[in-house]
């Protein structure tokens, strides 16, 4: 089972590494994780995706929370969440073989970032599963580099949105 957790932390040096730090000494499983300042300065956020069985996951949820730069932790459930990753891949490509690849990008409405003589680079947005395809479909390509950035996700709405204050006081909305 596989578990997406949102993490609002105070952006101070070191909290990545005492998150990852915690999932390490406990043998947790980290299979993604991404991070990047909010639009408060203060803040980070944080996207894990981990797996385990119902147990670990609820024993990462309680750790987590527990730690001193937490501002808060949301579960990003598939149906009140939009999720997304990132992906660049360099391909190589003669010059018969780059019409071929631009056709299979514009499908997936992926975006040409480079074009050399011997490769294309392509950036794609979107789900894991529409990521996996499109790789699938470019395995008959020499695929010379890959960087994928792993799910990044928010929940709908303005459910579960929380506000913090100049003076650190946090409120949360929990409209539905």
């Amino acid at each position: 089972m596989q578990r997406v957790f949102s993490l609002l932390v105070d952006n101070n040096p070191g909290v990545l590494s005492r998150i990852s730090g915690l999932f390490s000494r406990r043998g947790y499983s980290i299979d993604s994780i991404t991070a990047g300042v909010t639009a408060d300065p203060r803040f980070t956020r944080i996207t894990i995706v981990s797996s385990g069985d119902e147990l670990i996951l609820s024993q990462i949820e309680k750790q987590v929370r527990k730690l001193e730069d937490i501002i808060e932790i949301k579960v990003l459930e598939p149906s009140d969440s939009v999720y997304r990753e990132l992906i660049m891949v360099k391909v190589k490509a003669n010059k018969s073989e780059r019409s071929e690849i631009i056709s299979v990008a514009d499908i997936f409405r992926a975006k040409i970032v480079d074009v050399e003589k011997d490769s294309l680079m392509v950036e794609l947005t979107g789900t894991q599963s529409k990521l996996d395809a499109f790789l699938n479909l470019l395995g008959g390509y020499d695929i010379l580099e890959l960087a994928r950035t792993g799910i990044t996700g928010l929940n709908r709405g303005m459910k579960d949105v929380t506000l913090i204050d100049q003076d650190g006081n946090v409120e949360t909305l929990t409209q539905e």
